[in-house]
């Protein structure tokens, strides 16, 4: 029981990662805006933010945890090792990623500040925004499974449990795979439930799309730390 409660805290403590968290964050920022029709409400579109953050962390920390937990348990059931070269390449993918969606977030500020710029000299046709077809895309899936490529290694290996359970049984090893595994569900859904509060409250909104710029910077140099020290 001692076991599996380390493997669980162990995960949980994994999934609060800087570069898991900062994807999250990239990813829910895109679509900040919501609905910006006029007849959406004020409530509305917080609640469109809200369902959007916390849905994106769920998926995830779903892909994640699925091909870090489904992958290590089946090379530790088979027998095989994974080269240190992919750890590294899978980390030097991780800080890719986060560039990228660092770039792609600043892009959607820039150009929010063009169109805003555009609107206040001649009115626009209310439209709503696309990012709600969005919401239920399966990239916070895919990018979550990319980012368990660097970890793979290591909880094959059972790193995380340290020395000794090398000669456990093997359904003791699984188990503690997939325990670790549902920690970071757990620890990345509530993260997702805490994103989600903030980016549907009334301060964000007045904050506005400097919030967005500012996580996006973040993730670009994150991400370029990522892959130089990778």
């Amino acid at each position: 029981m001692f076991l599996l409660a380390s493997a669980l805290f162990l995960g949980f403590l994994h999934g609060l990662g800087a570069d898991h968290l900062m994807a999250i964050a990239a990813l829910s920022v895109d679509g900040a805006r919501g609905d910006r029709s006029a007849a959406a409400s004020e409530h509305s579109r917080r609640a469109s933010r809200r369902a959007r953050a916390l849905g994106i962390a769920i998926r995830f920390a779903a892909g994640h945890a699925l091909l870090l937990g489904a992958g290590a348990g089946l090379i530790v059931a088979i027998g095989w090792s994974i080269p240190p070269h992919v750890e590294r390449g899978g980390e030097m993918l991780g800080g890719a990623l986060l560039i990228v969606m660092g770039l792609v977030t600043l892009q959607h500020f820039f150009a929010h500040r063009a169109e805003h710029r555009a609107s206040s000299t001649e009115p626009a046709a209310p439209r709503a925004d696309h990012a709600a077809p969005r919401t239920h895309s399966h990239l916070p899936t895919m990018i979550g499974a990319a980012f368990a490529v660097s970890s793979l290694r290591a909880l094959a290996m059972l790193t995380p449990f340290g020395a000794g359970l090398g000669s456990a049984p093997l359904p003791v090893l699984l188990a503690l795979i997939a325990v670790f595994a549902a920690g970071i569900l757990v620890s990345m859904s509530l993260f997702g439930v805490a994103l989600a509060g903030v980016l549907s409250t009334r301060a964000l909104a007045r904050v506005g799309h400097g919030a967005g710029a500012l996580v996006g910077v973040s993730s670009v140099l994150l991400g370029v730390a990522w892959v130089v020290t990778a």
